[in-house]
Order: structure tokens, then sequence, then C-alpha cells
């Protein structure tokens, strides 16, 4: 007899249809996220019309350098995936798993570990494994696969080194002085500043990475149904092919993914088209050599060095500009010629464009908060229903919520961090850990708002829809975990950090 689906699988695939009729595009929740905070600092402060208006303007341009480094987090990690050493790895990887559920639970292993890293990398490398086990092991449920791919955005990755607030609290620059002023609280907090070892490098923070790797890949191997029970990419109308991505009657890539015309995988990689010309032009000499390459490396390499030596604390020295450098470093490195390099940025650019439409609009709801004072309305909330016990929890669950609305943690931890770090300094709460439990909790919320899902989906051939169900699951399998980390964790850590 076949194999039944446990009530896990069960839940995860009657949830898939809820997704495609009840979630739209993310740019609708910064639409109408701006359409509330407009209504809110109307009518909760003294602030007029006029004024609203002037501060969204104001602040609409503040997040342009923040934009530009988030969208190299995504464009780095997509080079680092489909670099072809990362492809011979991937390939290896995909030889291990013999069930489905093994196979689910070995992306989404892999999955959550790379997004520790680099949240961006981890989506690209998650896809094309997920891809090459796909064509390896018989009877998976294509769609647990994709979903596997996606779970580390929606769980470890705001705790790790790409995660946002903890990079814009370490990051001078990448905040508005009005925010840092409020986080310095009287220059209780030097430069308003808060590095890395009070972040994503506490010992509560690594034991919530830990935990939340074990909870998320349990609930796939439970949740993925047995071989027969699922829908194969066969059984999707999918032919997986060779050694490229998905390929379906109309060819392997579409506008809407990072495939290309050629496919999204060579002999040289994943992700990459790297064929040298027949007969090269001097020009084109150079764009093939690792001349360039080399010494772009030993530059990169050289200032990093010194960069790090410089610190005083190397661990609080780490900030968005220091991780992309080091992340396009190893990028050139991995493809060893500038063709190779400049082919896999290109492909990367797709995916960076929601980053670039939706930052300003952000940026906009952020300067009413501040400018109108509606920040300090909001912080007095959180003091009068909160207790330095319950102040962590409060801010995962919350950050949760609006990260349906607001799906970027650091355009995001813009709008929140006024009002949340005032509030912490009332309540006398680790500085430190509130960020950590805003990221915690602002994870949360891409296991059901699919904006960050979007370009790699493309690569699989499939839909939100297909995905939702089973990333679903997980949000209601991991949010009491994390609610009660933060809570717990919390209790262990002091003031001010």
């Amino acid at each position: 007899m076949t194999e039944q689906p446990g009530p896990v699988a069960r839940a995860a695939l009657a949830l898939t249809d809820w997704a495609e009729r009840w979630v739209p595009d993310a740019f609708i929740f910064a639409l109408l996220a701006t359409v509330l905070v407009i209504a809110a600092a109307l009518t909760a402060t003294t602030s007029t019309t006029a004024q609203v208006v002037d501060a969204w303007g104001r602040g609409f341009w503040e997040l342009i350098p923040f934009t530009l480094q988030m969208s190299l987090i995504i464009i780095t990690g997509h080079v680092l995936a489909t670099s072809p050493p990362m492809g011979r790895v991937i390939r290896g990887i995909a030889t291990w798993p013999r069930t489905p559920r093994g196979a689910v639970a070995l992306v989404t292993f892999f999955t959550l570990a790379a997004s520790w890293f680099n949240w961006g990398f981890s989506l690209v490398f998650g896809a094309v494994l997920a891809i090459e086990v796909a064509r390896r092991v018989e009877g998976v449920d294509y769609r647990a696969l994709a979903a596997a791919s996606v779970l580390g955005v929606g769980s470890i990755w705001a705790q790790g080194l790409s995660g946002s607030a903890a990079l814009q609290m370490a990051t001078t620059g990448a905040l508005q002085p009005e925010i840092r002023d409020i986080v310095a609280h009287g220059g209780l907090v030097p430069a308003g500043t808060i590095s890395f070892r009070h972040t994503i490098f506490l010992w509560q923070s690594f034991l919530s990475v830990a935990v939340e790797m074990v909870v998320v890949t349990g609930v796939m191997w439970l949740a993925t149904p047995p071989a027969g029970r699922g829908k194969t990419a066969r059984d999707l109308g999918i032919d997986l092919g060779g050694r490229g991505g998905p390929r379906t009657k109309d060819g392997p890539g579409t506008k809407d993914g990072p495939g290309t015309k050629d496919g999204p995988g060579t002999e040289d990689g994943p992700g990459t088209r790297n064929q040298a010309p027949r007969t090269k032009t001097p020009g084109q000499r150079l764009e093939h050599s690792p001349i360039l390459t080399w010494f772009v490396v030993a530059l990169g390499v050289t200032y990093l060095a010194r960069y790090f030596m410089q610190a005083d604390e190397p661990l609080n020295a780490i900030n968005l500009n220091i991780l992309n450098l080091a992340f396009l470093t190893l990028g050139f490195i991995l493809h060893r010629t500038p063709a190779r390099l400049m082919r896999a940025v290109q492909d990367a650019t797709p995916a960076v464009w929601g980053v670039i439409l939706q930052f300003p609009f952000y940026a906009g709801i952020a300067g009413i908060i501040t400018t109108t004072h509606l920040s300090e309305q909001v912080a007095n909330l959180f003091v009068r229903v909160s207790t330095p016990a319950t102040f962590p929890p409060l801010v995962a669950l919350y950050s949760a919520i609006l990260g349906v609305f607001v799906p970027s943690g650091g355009s995001k931890w813009v709008i929140e961090a006024p009002y949340v770090m005032e509030a912490a300094h009332t309540l006398k709460v680790h500085l430190g850990w509130i960020v950590a439990s805003y990221d915690l909790g602002e994870a949360l919320a891409n296991l059901v708002q699919p904006f960050w899902m979007l370009p790699i989906l493309g690569l699989f051939k499939l839909g939100a829809r297909d995905v939702m169900g089973y990333t679903a699951v997980v949000f209601l399998a991991l949010t009491p975990v994390v609610l009660i980390l933060v809570t717990v964790l919390g209790l262990t850590l002091s003031y001010p950090l």
C-alpha cells in the first residue's frame, strides 16, 4: 500500500491554495503601509497634512546608500552561489539523500546554514541544490524542495552576517542621525552604534540559531509527502533536463526568473555562461584572463587584512561595506575571470528590482515616524503594555506582523528602531538583545510574505502558491519557539549592553 502523508504534510498541502487567493504583491503592502502611517501621524500627533507630506518627501531618498548596500548583498550572494567551484560542491552534496524526506531535510539544512553567512547566497545555493536533488531522488515532492530552498530567509538569516538590523546598528551612516541619537540616549551608547559582539555574536543568538535549525529541519521532514503522494517535477510538467535549470516548453529561463536563454547552468557551474569566444580580440583576452582578477583580489585581501589589523576590536569592525567587499573579493576568486564575474552579476540583477522600487517608500515612512514624533507615541504604547521580561517577545511578534507589510528587515528596522529602542531604554532592556529579538521575529514574516521568494521561484518554474503551504506550516511551528527563546534568553542579559 502507498504510504499516507502525515498530519503535517496534509496541512502543508491544504494551505497552498489559500496563498494564491489572499497574498498580493509585496509592493502593495508598501503602499498600504504608507497610507496607514500617514493616517496614524495625522490622528495621533499634532502634525498638519502639509507637515506629514513634507516629512515623507524629505525622508524618501534617505536610504539610497543602504539601498545600494542591500542590493550588493543580493548580488554578491548570487555571485558566490553560481561560481564553478560551488557548482561542484552542490552536485556532490546532491548525491547524498536517498528518500524524499531525506532529500528535503538535506536541502533545508544546507539552506539554513548558508543563510547565516549571506541570505542572498542561501537563496541561489538552496535553489540550485534543490534542483540537483530533484533530478536524483525519485518521487520527491518538487514543491517541498523549492520551499526548503527559501527557508533560510524565514529563519536563520537575520541572526547571521547579513542580518540587516545588526549590520545597520554596527555601520556608521546606515541609519539617520535622529535614530542614532535615540539609541545613544545622551551618550550611554557611544555614537548610537551597537557592534556584532552585542547582537549576532551573543551566545544567546548562537543558541537561537541552533534551535531554529533543528526545528525547521524537523518540520520539513514531517511535512514532506512520501513518494507517490506529492508532486514531482514531472507531475508538474517541468523537465529538469541535464545540469541546467528546470525546463518547460518555453525554455529554461524567463523574464521572471534568473534563467537565461542558455539556461541557468553550464559545464562551468550553475548560473553562468562562460564559454570564451573561439577567436579573441585583445579586449576579449582581458575579459577572459585571470590577470586583472588576481590584481583585484590582492588589492581587496590586502585592504581587508590592514582594516582588521588596525581595528581595536575586529568583531566591532564588521559592517555592510566590509562584508560586501569581502564577498565580492571571494566572488573574483571563485569565478577566476572578469567575464565570468560580469555574467554572474548580470544574472543576479533582476533579483534587486524590488529593493530599488520599495526602499524609498520605506524611507518615506520612517521620515514620517521620526519627524512627526509618531515614534514617541508608539514607544509609549509599548511601555504601557510591556515589562522588561515581556518586551523582547512583544518586539519579535510585532516585527513579524509588520514584516508582512514591509518585507525587508533593513528598511523595516529604520521604521521600528526609533520607538523600539526608545522603549528599550525606558524599560531598561538589553539593547543588543532587542535587535536580536527584532531579527528573530522579522524573519518569520518571510515565511508568509513571498517577496524574497519570487526571484528564486522563477528558477523552479513555480509560483508562490506552490510553496507557501510548506512555509506556512514552518511559520506556525517556529513562531512559538521564537517567542519562548527571546523571552527566556532575554532574562540572562542586562541593560544597556
